[in-house]
């Protein structure tokens, strides 16, 4: 895998808006908490257009994420916020420019469908973790914590959950392999294309919002028919945040749904681990090779090898 620079103190760090737009005043106040840190900023064209709910055409999206990693002043992209619209944007990528010009890339949610094909295709670990709108109601600690300790060590990380939450097991064990995963949504959309994630021998990572019981379980299903956790190592389910159920109840929760359908695996299975739509995000390295161990009551993730690189 090609490991991006680590970001340091003073990095100049490109913002983006590859999908929806994110409202000038949310901008401006989660841009301060970075530039207030000491990272300068930079914030891409992308940012100050809107097309419908989408920061601009797929092209100038594109285009936008294609200059900044051909800009060499900046050492990291972040994004603004997720949304929809990636997948037209995904096409007009400049692959072999994001392979002669390796960065840090950040995001999550709609962000999945770009961190899976910026990896796939040039084997350049991106970061699944907070955006910008991630700060817009408040400055969440943790979550900036984990960004940090994943984005500026070029060691080992480990992962656990913020004090006032805790993950639950729901099959115990401990497992290594190559961490992939994000919004469970676009994982699902994407199989049967060529953009399809690989999951042999991997640890899977899945989390969504705003979605019916019903409407999880079928997605999961899906996978499953598919062979999507055929090979899996590992299954670490994020918060699952605003999830509903319909007048005539589902009659599960989201833990009896997710064992309903994998228990049967021989894996290490954990869920409301912060890595999705809810307060607390971690960071989480795409492609690295991690530990899960879910053997006591705090399940954690330690990575085996470092992220970035020094140079």
């Amino acid at each position: 895998m090609v490991k991006p620079k680590k970001l340091k103190p003073g990095s100049k760090i490109g913002i983006v808006s590859p999908s929806y737009w994110l409202n000038k005043d949310d901008l401006e106040k989660s841009a301060k908490y970075f530039s207030n840190a000491g990272y300068k900023l930079k914030l891409g064209r992308s940012n100050h257009l809107q097309y419908g709910p989408f920061a601009g055409t797929a092209q100038e999206r594109a285009d936008d994420i294609n200059e900044m990693f051909s800009n060499p002043e900046i050492d990291a992209i972040f994004c603004a916020r997720g949304g929809y619209g990636a997948n037209k944007v995904l096409p007009l990528i400049d692959y072999e420019n994001i392979r002669a010009n390796p960065k840090i890339f950040l995001g999550y949610s709609d962000i999945t469908a770009y961190l899976t094909s910026i990896t796939q295709k040039t084997d350049l670990v991106t970061f699944h973790g907070p955006m910008l709108s991630s700060f817009r109601n408040e400055f969440v600690q943790y979550n900036y914590d984990s960004m940090v300790n994943m984005l500026e060590l070029s060691s080992k990380v480990t992962i656990s959950c913020p004090e006032d939450i805790s993950s639950r097991i729901l099959r115990p064990g401990i497992c290594e392999g190559q961490i992939w995963g994000g919004n469970l949504t676009l994982i699902t959309n994407r199989l049967g294309s060529s953009d399809a994630l690989k999951t042999d021998n991997v640890i899977l990572f899945i989390e969504d919002v705003d979605e019916y019981l019903y409407s999880f379980e079928r997605m999961l299903v899906h996978l499953h028919n598919a062979g999507v956790f055929k090979k899996i190592n590992g299954l670490i389910v994020g918060e699952l945040h605003e999830f509903k159920d319909q007048d005539i109840p589902f009659g599960k929760n989201t833990d009896e749904i997710i064992m309903d359908v994998c228990g049967h695996l021989d894996i290490p299975i954990i869920t409301n681990f912060p890595c999705g739509h809810g307060k607390y995000q971690c960071t989480i390295p795409i492609s690295v090779h991690v530990e899960l161990n879910a053997l006591k009551n705090n399940p954690h993730i330690t990575t085996l090898e470092n992220a970035v690189s020094d140079r």
